[in-house]
């Protein structure tokens, strides 16, 4: 960072594990930097401080990227951006020094000696940031989501999250790191390993090709014998980095070689600081996880909570950041407050984004308004909830029951929060509820430490199956026709009973992972041989689809005094079948009767009340053309939507949440019926299809979106303009648009192409499109396919002659050579792409929208004038704050 004074400090330096040719947000991290000399170090230092006087940079931060040559020390710079970067975020949580506000106190013209360190309270910002521990941050990867993409990591970023972890040495910081991914891994090694099963020649390209799994390619690696020069040769990864990995296998092997009764005390402590979790020592020692945990108690082995404090431990912290070590001295002196525990949401990963990081943090503010210390857990270093000013305290941890139940021994909050941060909080709610049922904590103010809101149970039984679908019965709640399958036999039966298309799915899920909709028997035997494997202990879910059906979500609260109250109802854009995350969506709803909207409100308010939700529940339903309503899931949890609620009717629903599972009553909050704006506000979900070569664009069950946005105006096609606008779709007001739709949706052509004639495009079609389109009528153009020579469709789009293009897919084999070709080729050239019937509809009039209405910017407090004169100056303030 430099200051208007020519004041320059260096706040963090990261090194990549991986070698050049991986971009470094792909890339394991680990700062500070392990391998270089301190000379090597120093002259990096001093190019970084000429650059950015070179480059002109008079306020604010930098990042600098360097290539070192380890064999003569040859230095090159690969790039600079005079800006906060991406890797910002992690020098910030790496070090405890906030880059991004400091640029912005620099930049109304504080120097970096007048601005004081929040951490020491003691030093000034212009004292540079050292530190006494490692961090190490890995990424994730969606790889899955995408079929027909390479798992290779290349120049262009592909990871959708990352974890971070801190801990007193690489080993310990690198296994905490693994853990902290939540990919189904307690730590590097001591678990089953698929690569230890791998030929020599496989293990051997995936050390050599970059590659999301590589580490445990390594570790099938060291553990067969592989050495590490030989090992360096290969993945040209750093032989001190191998070497530390190497002691980790001897470690494994080491406690491989014991039984549980047989380690001591010392022997417990030197394995805990390499960061090794009760869970691997119990696969190692062959024992369970809870029978470690208590040996590991009996002998007194705890971790000690040190705190990030910007300066090696020079002066004391004031600010409680705190990571896990096992060194004996802990620094937490955790307070006797009323307190609440809040469980963050952990990584990053398509379906469970910053939505619930803005959930964790609305619940921290409004708590801590109401009175309470709020105490953050979470691993995940792009989020607002690891800060260490969001919360009083905050713990950055692995999200694993061990880390949690340690965090909760020694704060014992009055409750703990875990309905905010999606699937990962929700998956430790049975073990945190069993371990506090045993064990009866008294809380550190008074009464016990208990889960606040709805109950684990309950949330249980809206996931499990059968529970829920007997209280769907009870409730005389209608759901699409379908079966648990806890066997291919199981699954082809029921779907010949309901009748194909069928919705397939393992049955506990988020983000519709491994979700498809199937159409014959042959689709569903490769499904389940392919994407899932079903059995008894893994069943299978297998539904009706409704085709041409309306899908609608529903946010609701509830409070301990059984009142609901609904949040906002969305309708969806895009047809029941795209799922949730990647479908457009907009409040209030345009197109649903009030007959329907009736069932929808009584059946949620039904079912909250009988699951006893405390707090917040998000229900989907379908409509069909006919009007029958069916709900098709329920959880009673905060859900991806509740930031676009909030934002589109002007209330803090999280926040509201948050204080109804303190106790208050939803009248006390003064929100005690359906609010339904007089805008229209539309998300619609941003794609990342261009970084993925080789995947098709299509949606559907399967979610894929990496972000969302929003559009908000009095009139719906401009809001939905303004909402495709920024989501990045360039939306032609003239030109030419290719239409291809498959056989089902056919009967909407001629409705879709008179819909862009009549705005003045041209149209054009492949042969069967086109004959349609004559035979009703409307003038289109004739274009080849691809297969049938030149110039074709995709010459076309390559002279920039198409547009925009609607294309819905035959899904046959043609069409997966064909038509993904045609599809690539219209992503390279950023020509838009709608692959529904709705979105081209809703497209046609956001685009007339455009060519004959003038935007007006409003400020999104200004939607709420109104409302706030009626609720009056204190909720007002409320508001205000909110928005």
């Amino acid at each position: 960072m430099r200051d208007l004074a020519d004041n320059v400090v260096i706040i963090c330096s990261i090194e990549n594990i991986d070698p050049m040719g991986v971009h470094t947000g792909d890339s394991i991290t680990v700062a500070p930097a392990q391998t270089l000399t301190d000379k090597e170090y120093q002259r990096l230092r001093d190019y970084s401080i000429a650059i950015i006087r070179e480059i002109g940079v008079e306020c604010g931060g930098s990042n600098v990227q360097f290539a070192v040559n380890p064999v003569d020390g040859e230095v090159m710079v690969i790039e600079m951006n005079p800006r906060v970067s991406r890797s910002s975020a992690l020098a910030s949580k790496a070090t405890g020094f906030p880059i991004a506000k400091m640029a912005a106190k620099l930049s109304v013209g504080y120097s970096l000696d007048q601005i004081p360190n929040d951490i020491t309270m003691k030093t000034p910002a212009s004292f540079e940031p050292s530190i006494d521990y490692v961090v190490t941050k890995i990424p994730r990867f969606a790889f899955e989501k995408f079929p027909g993409s390479q798992p290779v990591l290349t120049t262009q970023m592909k990871s959708v999250g990352e974890s971070m972890a801190v801990g007193r040495t690489f080993q310990e910081s690198f296994q905490k790191a693994v853990r902290s991914l939540e990919t189904g891994y307690s730590g590097w090694g001591c678990a089953p390993n698929k690569e230890l099963d791998w030929d020599w020649d496989k293990i051997k390209y995936s050390l050599r090709v970059p590659n999301p799994d590589r580490m445990h390619a390594l570790y099938a690696a060291i553990k067969r014998g592989m050495k590490v020069d030989e090992i360096h040769e290969i993945s040209f990864i750093d032989k001190w980095f191998l070497t530390q990995l190497k002691e980790l296998v001897d470690v494994e092997q080491y406690i491989m070689a014991k039984s549980l009764s047989e380690l001591n005390k010392d022997e417990f402590y030197e394995i805990k600081k390499r960061g090794f979790s009760d869970k691997q020592i119990a696969f190692a020692t062959n024992s369970t996880e809870k029978q470690v945990r208590v040996k590991r108690l009996d002998l007194g082995v705890v971790p000690a909570y040190k705190r990030v404090d910007t300066c090696a431990a020079e002066f004391e912290a004031n600010t409680p950041y705190m990571y896990s070590s096992y060194d004996y001295e802990c620094e937490s002196a955790p307070t006797k407050s009323k307190k609440v525990l809040i469980l963050g949401g952990g990584p990053n990963r398509i379906g469970q984004g910053i939505e619930f990081d803005y959930c964790c943090c609305h619940a921290s503010f409004a708590l801590q308004d109401a009175g309470y210390e709020t105490i953050m857990m979470n691993s995940n270093p792009e989020t607002v909830s690891t800060d260490y000013d969001t919360s009083d305290r905050l713990y950055f941890e692995p999200l694993t029951v061990e880390d949690v139940l340690n965090v909760i021994d020694i704060e014992r909050p009055d409750g703990i929060i875990v309905q905010f941060g999606g699937q990962t909080p929700l998956k430790l709610a049975l073990p945190i509820q069993n371990y506090l049922d045993e064990h009866k904590l008294p809380s550190a103010s008074s009464g016990v430490v208990q889960i606040w809101g709805t109950s684990p149970d309950s949330i249980d039984a809206a996931e499990d199956r059968e529970r829920f679908n007997a209280i769907l019965n009870e409730l005389q709640i209608e759901q699409p026709k379908g079966g648990i399958a806890k066997s291919e036999a199981d699954a082809l039966r029921i779907a010949s009973e309901i009748g194909y298309p069928v919705v397939v799915r393992p049955s506990y899920v988020l983000g519709g992972r491994a979700m498809e909709i199937v159409y014959s028997d042959e689709k569903l035997i490769t499904y389940l041989e392919t994407a899932v494997e079903v059995d008894p202990e893994r069943p299978v879910l297998v539904d009706r689809y409704l085709s041409d059906a309306i899908e609608i979500d529903i946010d609701s609260l509830a409070d301990l005094h059984g009142n609901v109250v609904i949040g906002g109802i969305m309708e969806h854009i895009e047809q029941a079948g795209v799922h949730s995350g990647d479908s457009a969506c907009m409040i209030p709803t345009k197109t649903v009767s009030k007959a329907s909207l009736d069932t929808i409100r009584s059946w949620t308010t039904k079912l909250a009340k009988r699951l006893n939700v405390c707090g917040l529940m998000n229900c989907q339903y379908a409509i069909t053309g006919s009007g029958e309503v069916y709900l098709l899931e329920a959880n009673p949890r905060a859900s991806r939507t509740v930031p676009f609620v909030s934002k589109s009717i002007g209330r803090p629903l999280a926040k509201y949440a948050s204080l109804v599972m303190s106790g208050l009553s939803l009248q006390e909050l003064g929100f005690t019926k359906e609010i339904i704006p007089k805008h229209i506000s539309v998300k619609e979900a941003v794609l990342p299809f261009d970084k993925f070569q080789g995947c098709d664009v299509f949606l559907g069950p399967e979610m894929r979106s990496t972000g969302e946005v929003m559009g908000i105006d009095t009139e719906f096609p401009i809001a939905f303009a303004k909402s495709q606008i920024a989501a990045g779709q360039k939306l032609p007001v003239s030109g030419t648009v290719f239409l291809s739709l498959n056989d089902m949706t056919k009967p909407q052509l001629s409705k879709i192409a008179r819909a862009f004639s009549g705005l003045g495009f041209t149209i054009v079609a492949t042969s069967g499109t086109a004959n349609i389109l004559e035979l009703d009528g409307v003038p289109v153009e004739r274009v080849l396919k691809l297969h049938e020579g030149r110039p074709h469709a995709g010459d076309m789009i390559a002279n920039g002659q198409i547009n925009l293009m609607v294309i819905t897919s035959s899904n046959d084999d043609l069409d997966q050579i064909d038509g993904r070709q045609l599809r690539r080729m219209a992503l390279a050239y950023k020509v838009p792409i709608i692959t529904t019937i709705s979105g081209a509809l809703a497209t046609a009039e956001a685009i007339r929208s455009l060519k004959t209405t003038k935007f007006k910017m409003v400020a999104l407090q200004d939607y709420f004038l109104e409302d706030e004169q009626k609720i009056g100056n204190k909720a007002t303030a409320k508001i205000s704050t909110e928005v």
